[in-house]
């Protein structure tokens, strides 16, 4: 079976999985490791604004709010 991966901008409310992949640049990139978005992290999505931007996860046992811009650079393995 082929693993299943989208960008957690394309996540709907409810959906979780296992990040695999943080791309960017420097800045954006740095800060999303600074706030615990790694490789091999589970993530699942709480809630999204009603433009889509920003959205709430639940990360590592905490709430965390990104903008849209920077969950494009975060790839993760559906559950």
């Amino acid at each position: 079976m082929e693993d299943m991966t989208k960008l957690l901008s394309e996540f709907t409310v409810g959906e979780s999985g296992r990040i695999v992949k943080v791309a960017g640049e420097g800045r954006i990139r740095r800060r999303l490791f600074d706030m615990g978005v790694t490789p091999g992290a589970d993530v699942t999505m709480k809630k999204k604004a009603p433009l889509g931007d920003p959205i709430e996860v639940t990360l590592r046992g905490y709430e965390l709010t990104l903008r849209k811009v920077e969950a494009a650079c975060v790839e993760v393995e559906l559950k």
